[in-house]
């Protein structure tokens, strides 16, 4: 399976940076894993830049507050159907404006992490780590528990 990331908006922190390298790190045990980060800027800039990378992957998700929500159960059975039946998954992670409407609204899928706000750095954590955990859970594997 293919997985993409596009999150706009930078990691700079050392110790996030860190943290996202160690997941996607694991990540890789289970899956093609690819990040990309987008300089954010206005609405139009930031869309062309994603929509370069949009016609090459299956499925794609827009991290949205008000999107549907799923527990850790859910979001690993979302991922075992993407396993089974995409050619390639694509998150996308707002930056601090959140995502330009044009691309949420394009998603095969709103997906909220929480109705609570996040920055789009621990957003982009949390997701990782979910990803992870969702491999770890459809793998039978410790981590999950």
């Amino acid at each position: 399976m293919r997985l993409l990331v596009i999150a706009i908006g930078r990691a700079k922190e050392p110790e996030l940076r860190a943290m996202l390298e160690e997941y996607a790190k694991r990540i890789r045990r289970y899956a093609r894993f690819e990040e990309i980060e987008i300089e954010d800027g206005p609405e139009e800039a930031v869309a062309r830049k994603v929509k370069r990378h949009w016609s090459s992957w299956g499925y794609r998700v827009a991290l949205e507050i008000d999107g549907r929500m799923m527990d850790s159960r859910a979001f690993a059975e979302f991922m075992m159907r993407l396993e089974l039946g995409a050619k390639g998954a694509m998150f996308l992670i707002g930056g601090a404006y959140g995502l330009p409407r044009e691309l949420a609204e394009a998603a095969d899928l709103r997906l909220s992490l929480s109705p609570m706000t996040f920055p789009h750095r621990i957003a982009r954590l949390l997701l990782y780590e979910q990803i992870y955990r969702a491999f770890s859970m459809l793998r039978g594997e410790p981590y999950a528990h």
